[in-house]
């Protein structure tokens, strides 16, 4: 396993090297003008395939567009779908931006783009050169080369041995649900503290478009400002805006059936 690993850390190395020289000055609004490969593998963690959740399709994202003078028809369902064709993969040039859905690119997640499958859409990706399998949720619209069916992310490259080629053969198959969709809200958390007083006095200097949506919530000691509820969509946006005016630190933050939150922060004093 130790000499397995180490060869393909090299052969990381040598992608990112190859990736990184063929790239050109920066333009639009990526930093990168070529795309390249990070410069760690994923975790074990980041490796393990995405569990399918049933979701609302996503409020944007999901309307027929076109790209390049081709015309591309969204899918109204992934029902049956099954298809076989080129996989390929994105990284860093596109890491941390916002995906046709509305949501951040993250290359260590299992994510991937298609160009008709309904946002968002889990499927099963099998490299027909190993065997090899993962779930991934489709989040993004991609690959628009006339040869290519599916854009992985990094990790589920990565777990599926396509990072090296940079290509290969896959089948994708949709992951369907029996129950219907249920759309979760979420909450952005702007700051936490065990001064009440202090909270209060934050949310009053909100600017006013803000203190609209800002509640606040206590939990035995440690007291809450929070944006919401929101929809996915509407909360992603806030969650950038907030980080860019004053919060670098706010997250979101899923309502769930049983408690007002599903993950917590440390006290922000």
């Amino acid at each position: 396993m130790t000499h397995k690993m180490v060869r393909l850390g090299a052969s990381l190395v040598s992608c990112v090297v190859l990736l990184q020289g063929c790239s050109s000055q920066p333009s639009g609004r990526y930093q990168q003008a070529h795309d390249s490969a990070p410069t760690r593998i994923p975790t074990a963690t980041e490796l393990q395939s995405a569990t399918p959740v049933q979701e609302p399709l996503s409020r944007q994202g999901n309307q027929d567009y076109q790209v390049n003078g081709v015309f591309y028809d969204v899918m109204e369902s992934a029902e049956g779908y099954s298809e076989t064709g080129i996989a390929s993969w994105y990284g860093n040039k596109f890491h941390g931006h916002l995906t046709s859905n509305g949501e951040y690119y993250d290359m260590y997640s299992m994510t991937a783009a298609h160009t008709r499958l309904p946002l968002p859409t889990y499927v099963r990706v099998t490299n027909l050169n190993n065997q090899r399998q993962v779930i991934v949720r489709v989040n993004d619209r991609g690959p628009f080369h006339s040869d290519r069916l599916i854009d992985l992310s990094f990790a589920a490259a990565y777990k599926l041995d396509i990072v090296g080629h940079g290509t290969a053969p896959v089948k994708v198959e949709a992951i369907e649900f029996l129950s219907p969709a249920v759309e979760h809200r979420y909450y952005v958390q702007l700051f936490a503290s065990e001064d009440a007083q202090k909270i209060s006095t934050l949310r009053d200097q909100l600017p006013k478009n803000w203190q609209a949506h800002a509640t606040t919530q206590s939990n035995e000691s440690l007291h809450k400002l929070l944006l919401g509820p929101l929809p996915q969509v509407e909360a992603n946006k806030w969650l950038q805006q907030v980080r860019a005016k004053g919060f670098p630190n706010a997250f979101r933050v899923k309502i769930t059936a049983n408690s007002a939150e599903a993950t917590d922060s440390n006290n922000q004093n």
